[in-house]
């Protein structure tokens, strides 16, 4: 066989940019579709700028497309601040074609059942506030603002978005009812679970870190039983002896985790394990190999 072309440089370049708007474009129709078929027609809302956006709109019936520029003016702002000039830009398009989105894709309602509203509506909005920031950007500020407010305080990210959504589903049930503050949680949980799915990659990766003092036998059986990487750290023992160890550091998927669990509970029962949840993570062995 000859040898393979060679992919010029700037192809290479241009591909994850193509991959990027590929992912907000889907994450923006993601988003229209399930406001307009599901969420708008049966004025059902959501946690974050769009549930606010939402909201205001009941209470108001000012225009969405308008309002979710409206409210994520401030949060393109601090996101141009916290995060950079890119950040920005991509989000204040992705954001404009939302509202655009929402004016003049023909999406129709697919179905008067309330918690099938609520669960699709969160599942098609997280979806596409997920492909969002896939791609870099995101087309709901309140992320940034928690990052935000997270910096400067003892809270995390979760935490705040956890506040500021109970003071919006609280506002909900006072001026509206405690029935579409209600479903309004169910349309938050679906959401907030499928951006998780998406933002942290389908397979939910597992950073592991093992002591023992058979450490050779467990990194042997890591590399050629489970053919994954491993890292080697050297470490000193601060616990009862003063002495050096080997510490193993690999990463799995979590349906991998415990079929490494059992083989370390049989080498060394004694071992010490720590689990650590992974975002996201490029190169090494662990995507090149299915599960086995």
């Amino acid at each position: 066989m000859g040898n393979l072309p060679k992919i010029p440089k700037r192809k290479l370049k241009a591909y994850p940019r193509l991959k990027e708007i590929l992912f907000i474009i889907c994450g923006i129709i993601s988003a229209c579709f399930g406001l307009k078929s599901f969420l708008i027609p049966s004025e059902f809302i959501d946690g974050g700028v769009t549930g606010i956006s939402l909201l205001v709109r009941s209470l108001t019936g000012w225009d969405l497309s308008v309002l979710i520029v409206v409210f994520n003016i401030p949060f393109i702002l601090l996101g141009f601040k916290q995060i950079g000039k890119a950040f920005a830009i991509k989000t204040c398009i992705a954001i404009l074609l939302l509202s655009l989105g929402l004016i003049f894709i023909p999406f129709q309602p697919i179905t008067h059942e309330k918690v099938l509203i609520a669960f699709f509506g969160g599942f098609f909005l997280g979806g596409g506030i997920g492909l969002a920031m896939r791609g870099g950007c995101v087309i709901d500020g309140t992320e940034v603002l928690a990052l935000y407010i997270s910096r400067n305080s003892q809270l995390t990210v979760g935490n705040i978005i956890l506040i500021l959504n109970i003071i919006i589903f609280t506002i909900a049930a006072y001026f509206i009812n405690i029935d579409t503050a209600m479903y309004a949680i169910l349309t938050y949980l679906a959401a907030s679970q499928v951006v998780d799915y998406i933002v942290n990659g389908i397979e939910a990766y597992t950073g592991v870190t093992i002591i023992s003092t058979k450490h050779d036998e467990i990194k042997e059986y890591i590399l050629t039983e489970m053919k994954r990487g491993v890292t080697v750290y050297k470490g000193t023992g601060g616990y009862q002896e003063d002495k050096d160890i080997d510490i193993l550091y690999t990463v799995l998927t979590k349906l991998e985790m415990s079929k490494l669990y059992s083989e370390i509970q049989v080498i060394d029962a004694d071992a010490f394990v720590v689990q650590q949840q992974i975002a996201d993570l490029k190169g090494g062995v662990v995507k090149r190999h299915s599960l086995h």
